[in-house]
């Protein structure tokens, strides 16, 4: 390399680190302005169970769901560090975003080169902020992310320093993801056959090796899920435990036929693909150079590998929901890294070996896409308020107004009165600090066409007449319920002769898509409700 083809590279490597400095600020500055957003829905759970874990309470006690308590348990941790407001955890998720940052940094550096990791991480940065995926909620995904990329870089650190504990860290760091949800089977999975894979490559590992770090790397793997058994063997709580998260969690993901799943991926991707068509295209283009071995790769069976199992980890039960996504995004990004190395290196040899140029052309044209995308969604981004971005996110929702509601619940209750929320609404415990009537904080199973449905609606009637909460909330609005025809009647049938003798009316919530509108007590006794999505308070009566 000439002398001023090097002085040229390092003026390129500075406007690199300038351009990456830009994004990442730019990036942080999003999540600072959008930390008050308020909880959604799969928030206002973990946040629930946290808050419950922080109280002394073991999981699926006074709270039931189909997933591992592990980001029940990052929420109480952040909730613990920062307080138990929408703030401190979303600060916990700008912690755990940056760090995700971080390793997409250093595995794509590892993968590929520099100019691959500047390219990559950039990319995911701006990829899992995105509304489409909405990358500003602290959704279970962002902690998948987290461990699975922790777990891959031990991995490929591992031959390097021959040290076997680091498979069982890795492991461990697998284990975690599976316990954030178990969607991550699929990347211990992959680790396993990678690891095993590369033991019966390595000439310098003989079978004893072998057998002892795949053995260390399934103990990591195993200990975390192990952790929750016994704790809640000895809480008192496996049978619950067992219940939603096997047996129920088996019936939601068998809900959707292939057919349906498909429809749902080709209607969901053309949703989140769309404010960021030419990272999406960049991501394709990279896939295809190391299809054909134009983009230079350490270990294109490792990125393979992570693709195929990170698409797959979004599939069981077909439901590809845009949050899912997240999961994929690192793949997406080193992807990225790829097409920029791989388009360097065309532009290289098409222009006699010019440095300066491989190097600069991909950075702009990354930083062109990535601008691309912070322009699309510059509303959400730059311009909208936090309860605003709610309102646009979701639209006619309760989570705008659950803050004021649980506020009013709050006051108007103590420590020792229990509350009752008919609709999939978490959220409203959160706010409200005080503890469910019962365990079913979800309406979505009681609804689902699966055998259990009408015994759970029949368990949360028992539940509610047996605990007698001081006040309930019906959300009545078709996304909280997701009622179909083939859902049981009975906990409606029930409800209104239940609230019809022992309850009054103290307020209703309307919910439009860009305001919600309160009206409590005396007020309410003869006012009808103005949108089709509406929540309404009862007190119990003296």
């Amino acid at each position: 390399m000439k002398s001023g083809d090097t002085e040229s590279s390092k003026r390129v490597t500075y406007l690199q680190y300038l351009l990456l400095a830009l994004v990442l600020g730019t990036v942080a500055y999003v999540r600072v302005r959008l930390l008050q957003v308020p909880l959604e829905r799969d928030e206002g759970e973990y946040a629930y169970m946290g808050q419950l874990l922080l109280d002394g309470m073991p999981p699926y006690a006074h709270a039931y769901s189909m997933k591992l308590p592990g980001v029940s348990i990052v929420y109480a941790l952040s909730m613990a560090l920062f307080g138990q407001t929408p703030f401190g955890i979303h600060l916990g998720l700008l912690i755990a975003n940056g760090i995700c940052i971080a390793l997409v940094y250093v595995l794509a550096s590892r993968l590929f080169d520099r100019d691959a990791a500047f390219a990559a991480c950039a990319s995911y940065a701006v990829l899992s902020l995105s509304k489409t995926v909405y990358g500003f909620f602290a959704h279970a995904t962002h902690f998948i992310v987290l461990f699975v990329l922790a777990g891959c870089l031990l991995l490929l650190h591992h031959p390097d320093r021959g040290r076997s504990r680091l498979l069982f860290i890795s492991g461990l760091c697998f284990g975690l993801a599976f316990t954030m949800k178990q969607h991550a089977a699929l990347f211990i999975i992959f680790a396993l056959l990678y690891l095993i894979w590369g033991r019966y490559k390595s000439e310098a590992a003989d079978g004893t090796v072998s057998r002892t770090g795949v053995a260390l790397f399934l103990l990591g793997a195993i200990l975390p899920y192990t952790l929750i058994v016994l704790w809640v063997l000895k809480a008192g709580t496996f049978a619950t435990f067992w219940f939603w998260t096997v047996t129920y969690a088996k019936e939601y993901a068998s809900g959707l036929s292939i057919g349906q799943g498909v429809e749902a991926l080709i209607h969901n991707f053309s949703v989140i693909y769309y404010p960021n068509i030419p990272l999406w295209l960049l991501a394709g283009a990279g896939a295809l150079l190391l299809l054909v071995k134009k983009a230079q790769c350490r270990n294109r069976l490792f990125v393979a590998g992570l693709l195929c199992s990170s698409f797959l980890a979004i599939c069981p039960g077909f439901y590809f929901r845009w949050h899912y996504f997240i999961i994929l995004l690192p793949a997406i990004a080193l992807l990225i890294g790829a097409a920029a190395t791989g388009i360097g290196d065309l532009l290289a040899t098409a222009r006699g070996g010019n440095e300066w140029l491989r190097r600069l052309v991909p950075a702009l044209l990354i930083m062109g896409a990535i601008a691309y995308g912070l322009y699309r969604e510059r509303s959400c981004f730059f311009l909208l308020p936090p309860l605003e971005v709610s309102y646009s996110t979701y639209r006619a929702s309760a989570f705008p107004a659950a803050p004021e509601l649980g506020r009013y619940l709050r006051e108007h209750t103590t420590g020792d009165d229990r509350i009752a929320v008919l609709g999939s609404e978490p959220e409203i415990y959160f706010y409200a600090g005080r503890l469910s009537a019962t365990g079913h904080i979800y309406m979505y199973s009681l609804m689902e066409d699966q055998p259990h449905a009408e015994e759970m609606q029949r368990e949360l009637i028992r539940d509610i007449e047996q605990s007698r909460p001081k006040y309930c909330v019906f959300a009545n609005m078709q996304f909280s319920w997701l009622r179909g025809p083939y859902s049981p009647d009975v906990i409606f049938e029930w409800f209104d002769a239940y609230v019809e003798k022992y309850y009054e009316r103290v307020g209703i919530v309307d919910l439009y898509d860009d305001t919600s509108r309160f009206v409590w007590e005396p007020g309410v006794a003869h006012y009808a409700p103005g949108g089709d999505a509406h929540l309404v308070i009862y007190k119990r009566k003296m």
